[in-house]
């Protein structure tokens, strides 16, 4: 890792820069690819499949055979630990319903909000370099407990055109409707458009490499809304010398493992520690199976050292990381202050992997600064607010003029008169 002095706010937007390419340089295929499926829908998926993932599929759908044979070939210890994970998932996102929300706004004018499921919803489960099973339960979990009706699946088959047995597992588990083999833009484009196999839906969730969070950005372009930019994965940890150098490496190195397109950065105001951590990161990456991807990650990553905690702040918030790990004494300062984060984990004994797992909050989060503007996945994502209002003969007449005033000076007289005539009426 490099380790960088006192940087000068000058250099900060360099020294924060993230490894990912320019939009410019996907946006061409993600276009390509999309055309393509819009107009030749399975016959394209396959053809894509067969390209990237490099396996010559048949069909697209998991068989019932499948998810069957799926529960046999994971161990009862792991399908516990998957249950706990879905319980505490779902305590947290149960507890995140509210209530319908009514006033009365002037005597006989009541006005209400409702939340309501969206309908149809695609997840996109990355199972590239690893399955992520976990991002099932991120997702599955509050589709289910929101209302949802069709819940779609789509991850990457490997080369024998399976779905890892973890994903599929968790998905029958968790409720989702249907399974589908494709992975990539294609996949996001077949949510997009709809096929013959795939299901169009109304909103796709789900992180993935930068092809497909672009892809997610030009579905929007089609009526598809999405859960938000999620690319490759960020992690941001601020420490000073209370805490132990090998827990902040161990926490570095959970998410470069990720991918080479992953960063991960140490801010502190010890040199003792920043030195402390980079022996450790060299010394626990020699154990990794994934070591090689990781260390493209560490190449890609900082340990910056500043003088002090507000310094520090200003850099955080200015990074506005999808993860932000706080291992300080003054941890109220960090907590109080933090104004751009996905999900904040405080203390030495809160690793981030606890939420990428099972603490139960949603490890579905917004990266590459998105932060500043951007919540990470939650049961709301899967509802829509619908306001009502009901308004009575003394409710129009005590609101009424307020109207067509407006109207009239919005030079909207179609408007005005949907009110004079009621007023004219009641005044008879």
């Amino acid at each position: 890792m490099n380790i960088i002095l006192n940087p000068k706010k000058s250099t900060w937007s360099n020294v924060l820069k993230r490894p990912t390419k320019t939009v410019e340089n996907i946006e061409h295929t993600v276009n390509e690819i999309f055309n393509d499926v819009k107009r030749h829908k399975d016959s394209s998926v396959l053809k894509y499949t067969e390209m990237f993932d490099g396996v010559n599929l048949d069909h697209l759908l998991v068989s019932e055979e499948e998810l069957n044979a799926a529960s046999n070939h994971i161990s009862e210890d792991l399908k516990r630990a998957i249950q706990t994970a879905k319980q505490n998932i779902e305590t947290f996102h149960k507890a995140q319903k509210t209530e319908k929300i009514k006033v009365t706004t002037t005597t006989g004018v009541d006005c209400w909000q409702e939340k309501r499921p969206i309908q149809k919803v695609g997840l996109y489960i990355p199972g590239g370099t690893a399955p992520l099973f976990s991002t099932v339960l991120m997702l599955a979990v509050p589709a289910k407990i929101a209302g949802c009706k069709e819940i779609v699946l789509c991850s990457p088959p490997n080369k024998q055109g399976k779905i890892a047995h973890e994903i599929l597992y968790t998905a029958q588990l968790c409720g989702v409707t249907k399974i589908v083999k494709v992975g990539g833009i294609q996949a996001i484009a077949g949510m997009t458009f709809g096929t013959e196999s795939i299901p169009q839906v109304y909103k796709i969730f789900g992180p993935g490499n930068q092809y497909v969070t672009v892809a997610k950005q030009l579905a929007t372009k089609f009526g598809v809304a999405i859960d938000m930019p999620a690319g490759p994965s960020e992690l941001l940890v601020v420490a000073d010398d209370s805490a132990k150098a090998s827990y902040v490496a161990s926490d570095l190195l959970s998410q470069a493992e990720h991918g080479s397109d992953s960063q991960v950065i140490l801010i502190s105001t010890s040199k003792a520690l920043i030195e402390a951590v980079s022996i450790e990161v060299e010394k626990q990456i020699q154990a990794l199976p994934r070591m090689e991807m990781a260390q493209k990650a560490i190449d890609n990553s900082n340990l910056i050292y500043v003088e002090n905690d507000a310094i520090a702040l200003e850099i955080i918030n200015a990074y506005a990381p999808e993860h932000f790990i706080i291992c300080t004494k003054n941890e109220a300062f960090y907590v109080d202050n933090v104004l751009n984060a996905g999900s904040v984990f405080i203390g030495n004994f809160t690793p981030e992997s606890a939420g990428d797992y099972a603490s139960g909050t949603n490890h579905t989060l917004p990266t590459n600064g998105y932060s500043r503007s951007y919540s990470g996945v939650n049961l709301d994502s899967f509802n829509k607010s619908i306001t009502f209002q009901k308004i009575s003969e003394e409710g129009i007449l005590n609101i009424g003029k307020t109207i067509e005033l407006m109207a009239e000076a919005e030079g909207l007289h179609a408007h005005k008169n949907a009110v004079t005539l009621r007023l004219n009426d009641l005044k008879k």
